[in-house]
């Protein structure tokens, strides 16, 4: 079984910076793609950045310039760096990683999600 804890978010004035992290832990034998995304209230969820396990990222338009998306392997975390935050980045951040993980009886590679961590940011 594989777990994901993210971490970070918070309560953040305009211009400020936050940096989100989404552990994994379990039986993982490799994290592969990994994504960041967000959803506001009243809208609907929406990829921010991505990371792929070669490390080629790529950004929303509306964060390019201002988050960074990162990946320890070794500690099987992953990394979203967010500079010069505005209200319109409030929203529940969600970490999503594909991960294999190998049983006796197999191999396995889905999609986790993290369960979410809120980022306000306020004017």
């Amino acid at each position: 079984q594989v777990q994901l804890v993210e971490s970070g978010g918070g309560l953040v004035q305009a211009g400020g910076s936050l940096t989100l992290s989404c552990a994994a832990s379990g039986s993982i034998f490799s994290i592969n793609a990994v994504a960041w995304y967000r959803q506001a209230p009243g809208k609907q969820r929406e990829v921010v950045a991505a990371i792929t396990s070669g490390g080629v990222t790529n950004y929303a338009d509306s964060v390019k310039g201002r988050f960074t998306i990162s990946r320890d392997n070794a500690k099987n975390t992953v990394y979203l760096q967010m500079n010069s935050l505005n209200v319109e980045d409030t929203a529940v951040y969600y970490c999503r990683l594909d991960i294999t993980t190998v049983f006796p009886t197999g191999v396995l590679k889905r999609d986790y999600w993290g369960k979410g961590t809120l980022v306000t940011v306020s004017s």
